[in-house]
């Protein structure tokens, strides 16, 4: 049998990269730790990525080109169970680059390619949150007008950019620990989705409560 080919050192930093910011937050993750788990010199390291903006830079680009998929999902939602599959999954992508918002303030600050990327990608989820909102107004689910309807998907991203720092305030030693994910992340999509109950029918409201509580 061929001995499977080994992944490409670029890709192994940026996985492990990823780990550790994940795991410790990226102020306190330095390219001499990375390369120590990597089991490679700093040097090699900066041969793939010249500085740790660059790896940040990286992930960035993977994190954005998935998030871009899930909000052109997010415009062809037509009833509530595609609200909270497509609203699970976007936790399930913020859990996985958590790192991002975690030290988001203090990323920002320190990177003005990633604060003009971050302030796109806002602008994105905002807009389809919008045509998410519209699509369940046309399809009768939803009771909103214009004003209420511009409010409530602004609400919807700041819930999902700064629900993990929430999480984090109450229980800063555990919050953010793999075995925390699903159930954070979970409680996340339903605050963000409870939003929606003032403004919805009793049938679609019964049917997404039936929906969070089989997850929860």
């Amino acid at each position: 049998m061929p001995k499977k080919a080994p992944r490409r050192t670029a890709q192994r930093i940026l996985e492990v990269s990823l780990d550790l910011f994940n795991r410790f937050g990226e102020p306190n993750v330095s390219t001499t730790l990375i390369s120590a788990e990597l089991g490679i010199s700093p040097g090699n390291l900066y041969y793939h990525y010249a500085s740790k903006d660059e790896l940040i830079n990286a992930l960035f680009n993977t994190y954005e080109a998935d998030l871009r998929k899930l909000l052109a999902a997010g415009t062809e939602v037509r009833d509530v169970e595609d609200t909270w599959f497509v609203m699970h999954t976007l936790f399930e992508l913020v859990w996985s680059n958590r790192f991002l918002y975690r030290d988001l303030n203090d990323l920002l600050s320190k990177n003005r390619w990633l604060e003009t990327h971050f302030q796109a990608i806002t602008r994105d989820k905002v807009s389809s949150f919008s045509s998410l909102l519209s699509n369940l107004r046309s399809a009768d689910f939803l009771s909103m007008d214009d004003g209420t309807l511009a409010a409530t998907a602004n609400n919807m991203v700041v819930l999902l950019t700064y629900w993990l720092s929430f999480e984090y305030v109450q229980n800063p030693r555990q919050a953010l620990e793999p075995e925390q994910a699903q159930a954070a992340l979970l409680r996340g999509a339903r605050h963000t989705l409870n939003l929606l109950t003032p403004y919805l029918g009793q049938a679609p409201k019964t049917h997404l409560s039936h929906l969070v509580s089989a997850y929860t």
